[in-house]
């Protein structure tokens, strides 16, 4: 969980890309972001879903890491989900796996955020890593090369309780929107990635 500004902070970082979950074009504007962000060569990327299922607000991670998986996502890595939740107890240990099973891993990190009353909602996606457990007053490790942040509820006072109370409903219309718009993401680096071998291929053919 990552804790944005105060809600009663009237100060707003305006050059954030910042997409509501309920906006029209909002798994376009997702895939196109997520995509301008990832790297041209072919580093793996794998995507650190944190949370647990035990907390309705923190439960953003592993829902989209599970629908991730149910969309049948191929190219992209996938660590937390309902089943196998990335948390404060095994963080660590799963950023240590990941770190062994890919050389040089490109780590998107995602996680819930508290916020102002008027950005529950809004996802941001942006360079640098994710600071898991900032909006409970933990100390864990930063993740990610870059991050996607969903605001699920208001920060302020009573965290565990915010999360705790916080509403399905709005956590899964989130989680899906993201996941979609990380599938779609896939499908342009895939494409992208094809053409570039295409090209690759019939450079050879062409005429001095």
């Amino acid at each position: 969980m990552n804790l944005k500004p105060n809600f009663f902070d009237i100060r707003e970082k305006e050059d954030l890309p910042r997409i509501s979950y309920d906006q029209d074009d909002a798994r376009k504007i997702i895939s196109m972001r997520l995509t301008s962000l990832l790297p041209t060569s072919n580093r793996p990327i794998v995507f650190i879903c944190i949370g647990t299922d035990r907390s309705t607000g923190d439960s953003l991670g592993p829902l989209i890491g599970s629908r991730m998986l149910e969309l049948g996502i191929s190219h992209f890595h996938v660590y937390g989900t309902l089943d196998e939740p990335i948390h404060a107890v095994n963080l660590v240990e799963k950023i240590k796996l990941v770190q062994e099973s890919y050389r040089n891993p490109f780590i998107i990190g995602i996680d819930a955020c508290l916020g102002r009353l008027k950005s529950v909602g809004v996802i941001t996606i942006d360079e640098g890593p994710v600071k898991p457990g900032a909006g409970v007053n933990k100390e864990l490790m930063p993740i990610g090369d870059i991050h996607i942040t969903g605001i699920v509820n208001v920060s302020g006072f009573m965290e565990f309780f915010v999360l705790q109370n916080t509403r399905l409903s709005l956590v899964m219309k989130m989680a899906n929107t993201i996941a979609d718009g990380i599938v779609d993401s896939e499908r342009l680096i895939v494409r992208r990635q094809e053409i570039v071998k295409y090209s690759a291929q019939h450079s050879q053919y062409k005429a001095p």
